[in-house]
């Protein structure tokens, strides 16, 4: 699981989703055992996170709004 960068502009995390990507790739070439998903992406940046391979993603913030701290 990968955070981007903390960036305004989503495609300013689309490197760090493909280095995790090709990372992936390599690794599951020696050990298959390793599983299918790509967990990477969040509210600000998913759709980009998708498009260079996460199978999963997390929009809590999409979903449920801003958390408020006291």
């Amino acid at each position: 699981m990968t955070v981007g960068r903390l960036v305004d502009d989503p495609e300013a995390a689309r490197p760090t989703f493909v280095g995790l990507r090709r990372l992936s790739e390599r690794l599951r070439s020696h050990w298959s055992g390793l599983g299918p998903d790509l967990s990477m992406g969040m509210s600000d940046d998913y759709p980009v996170a998708i498009e260079e391979g996460a199978t999963i993603v997390r929009v809590g913030r999409a979903l449920f709004g801003e958390r408020h701290h006291p």
